[in-house]
């Protein structure tokens, strides 16, 4: 089988992470896309403000629906810091037959090179990365061993910061969100 998974905080996820799952789908024929919430991203410490169980009940609520995507809480299950490469040593074990796919934006290619420990990441998993029109990506360091496939991806200037921050003023976050997340968010009163 082949298997991706496109990681992130999803706090809140939204239309611009969806929209990336179903074009890595599409253009990959992948048999299944799991995503996989981080407990706290190393490269950025600061972009989780929600509760593990907020950001489960999110991604849930917006993916309920589509049996094309699952949802792994491998990652906030262990807590700490997640980095790539023990997730993926924990799903080489689950999946050791199939081939995997660590789905990323365009806009992280130049940083691949300081994941820990990449050279025994490549070796793993192979990567894709999503470009989008009119942003073409940024000349990255080369990686010996580094399997890395291009995914033509929509034009969707979304961040979960950014809608935080729309949260806070009091903003509408309609045709950002599921309705769902949307209500959620309402619901319980986040990111106020």
């Amino acid at each position: 089988m082949k298997i991706g998974f496109l990681g992130g905080s999803f706090d809140p996820v939204h239309f611009g992470h969806l929209i990336a799952a179903q074009d890595v789908l599409e253009q990959f024929h992948l048999d299944r896309l799991l995503l996989v919430p981080a407990a706290q991203a190393p490269l950025k410490p600061k972009d989780v403000q929600s509760t593990v169980e907020d950001r489960l009940a999110m991604l849930q609520a917006a993916t309920e629906w589509d049996r094309r995507l699952e949802i792994s809480d491998h990652e906030l299950r262990k807590g700490g810091i997640s980095y790539t490469v023990d997730s993926v040593r924990h799903f080489r074990k689950q999946f050791p037959q199939d081939e995997l796919f660590w789905i990323i934006g365009g806009d992280q290619l130049p940083q691949l090179h300081k994941w820990k420990e990449i050279g025994e990441l490549v070796k793993l998993i192979e990567f894709i990365y999503l470009e989008r029109p009119k942003h073409p990506t940024k000349p990255h360091v080369e990686i010996d061993g580094l399997r890395l496939h291009r995914c033509d991806g929509h034009l969707i200037e979304i961040s979960s910061s950014e809608l935080r921050e729309r949260v806070l003023a009091g903003r509408s976050l309609h045709y950002f969100c599921p309705q769902k997340v949307i209500a959620y968010i309402e619901d319980r009163k986040l990111y106020r």
